[in-house]
C-alpha cells in the first residue's frame, strides 16, 4: 500500500510503498476511504512535539473494515466505520470513571508500530493510528460503526475536529441553555464548537478570529456575534455584547498562547476557560490566580472533548443525519495521496477548515 511518509521535519512528506502487519488480537484492519488534516498533524509535521521519525502522521479517518483480529467481536468485515486516535481498555482507573481519552494503558501497538517501509525499517505509527495511508491496522477502541450511507470523507471529520470541538462544549463543560459562549478561534474544531454550543441552547455565541472570513464562515454554523480578536477593543466588544458581564464559557480552540490569554479576559465571574487547542511543546499561558480565586473563574483542559468513542460518534452520526450537524460544509477542498503537500500547505496558511485526501 501506499503512505505519505515524514522523514524530516518541515520538509515535505514521501510518498512511498509500505508495509502494514495483520491484525492482532483485539486489533481491526481498516482500508481507508478518507482522511482529513487536522492541525495536530501541522504540529507535527513541524516538529513542535518533537518525536521520533520516520512516520506517518494522519488521523481523522474513515474506511471500510477489511479484518479483524482474534477476540473482535462487534466489528466485522465490511463494516463502514469512523477511525479515532482514542485508544482504552475499558478497564482501569480513568475508562472506569468514563475518562477514556485519559487511559494510561500500553497496548501491543504501542510497543510495535505494525509499518514499515520498502527497506523493511520500522515506520513510526503517528497518534496512534498512521491514516496518511491507504490502510490501517488500530486497536478496536479506536474504531466506531456508522451508518454505511454516511459519506465516509464527511464520516472522517468526526474522528477528531467535530468530536473535539463539540465534545468539549458538550462533555468537557456540558453547558447549560441561555449560556454565554466565546470561541477562541474559528478552525475546523472552533466551528464545531460554535455548532456544539448552538446544540446546547447557548443563547449567545460569539466567534472570535483573526481572519474576517472566517468571522463569516463562522455566522453560517450558527456564531450568534463575530468579534476580530486583534482589535484592540476585542474585550470590550465581548463586553458590550454580554452587557458588562463577559461570557459564562471561553473554548480556546487554537494553540496559541495570544487566544489562551484573551480567553481569560472576556470571562464573566463563575466563567470557565476551557483550553481545547494544544499548542507546541513550551508555551506558557499567563494568569492571576488571585483574580482566578476572587471570581470563582476556573481553567479546564478538553482532550478529544472528553469523548467515549462507541457513544458520541454515534450521536454525531445521527446528528448529521438528521440534519442538525453540518459536515460536509467543513470540507474545504479534496485531494490525492500525490496532492498531500498542497493539501497540509493549505492548512498550515490557515486557508482551510479541513483538507480531506481521499483515497480510490
Amino acid at each position: 500500500m501506499r503512505a505519505a511518509v515524514c522523514r524530516a521535519f518541515g520538509e515535505p512528506l514521501q510518498i512511498e510503498e509500505v508495509a502494514i502487519a495483520e491484525p492482532g488480537p483485539g486489533e481491526v484492519h481498516i482500508r481507508l476511504a478518507a482522511v482529513a488534516i487536522c492541525h495536530s498533524d501541522i504540529v507535527l509535521l513541524d516538529g513542535g512535539w518533537g518525536g521520533d521519525l520516520p512516520a506517518v502522521y494522519g488521523h481523522e479517518a474513515a474506511g471500510v473494515v477489511r479484518g479483524v483480529g482474534a477476540g473482535v467481536s462487534t466489528i466485522a468485515v465490511g463494516d463502514h466505520v469512523v477511525v479515532t486516535l482514542i485508544r482504552s481498555c475499558g478497564q482501569c482507573h480513568h475508562c472506569s470513571h468514563k475518562r477514556e481519552t485519559q487511559c494510561d494503558v500500553s497496548f501491543s501497538l504501542d510497543d510495535s508500530s505494525p509499518l514499515t517501509d520498502g527497506a523493511g525499517e520500522s515506520l513510526q505509527q503517528g497518534l496512534r493510528t498512521g491514516a496518511f495511508a491507504e490502510e490501517v491496522v488500530v486497536e478496536q477502541s479506536q474504531v466506531s460503526v456508522i451508518p454505511e450511507d454516511i459519506p465516509l470523507d464527511a464520516a472522517a471529520l468526526l474522528a477528531c475536529g467535530v468530536l473535539t470541538g463539540f465534545g468539549a462544549v458538550s462533555n468537557t463543560a456540558a453547558i447549560e441553555p441561555s449560556s454565554s459562549v466565546a470561541v477562541i478561534g474559528c478552525g475546523g474544531v472552533g466551528i464545531n464548537s460554535i455548532q456544539g454550543a448552538v446544540h446546547r441552547a447557548a443563547e449567545t455565541v460569539i466567534a472570535m478570529d483573526v481572519l474576517n472570513s472566517k468571522l463569516q464562515i463562522a455566522k453560517t454554523f450558527g456564531a450568534s456575534h463575530t468579534v476580530n480578536s486583534q482589535a484592540l477593543d476585542c474585550v470590550q466588544q465581548v463586553m458590550e455584547i454580554t452587557d458588562g458581564r463577559g461570557v459564562d464559557y471561553a473554548f480556546v480552540t487554537v494553540g496559541a498562547k495570544s487566544a489562551i490569554d484573551l480567553s481569560l479576559s472576556v470571562l464573566a465571574r463563575g466563567g470557565t476557560s476551557v483550553i481545547v487547542g494544544m499548542p507546541p511543546s513550551g508555551i506558557f499561558g499567563e494568569f492571576d490566580p488571585g483574580t482566578l480565586a476572587a471570581l470563582g473563574q476556573r481553567i479546564v483542559g478538553s482532550k478529544m472533548g472528553s469523548a467515549t468513542v462507541k457513544v458520541d460518534i454515534p450521536k454525531l452520526a445521527q446528528l448529521y443525519q438528521n440534519g442538525f450537524l453540518k459536515l460536509d460544509e467543513l470540507i474545504s477542498g479534496r485531494y490525492a495521496l500525490e496532492e498531500i503537500n498542497e493539501a497540509v500547505s493549505s492548512m498550515r496558511a490557515g486557508a482551510a477548515l479541513r483538507n480531506v485526501v481521499v483515497f480510490t
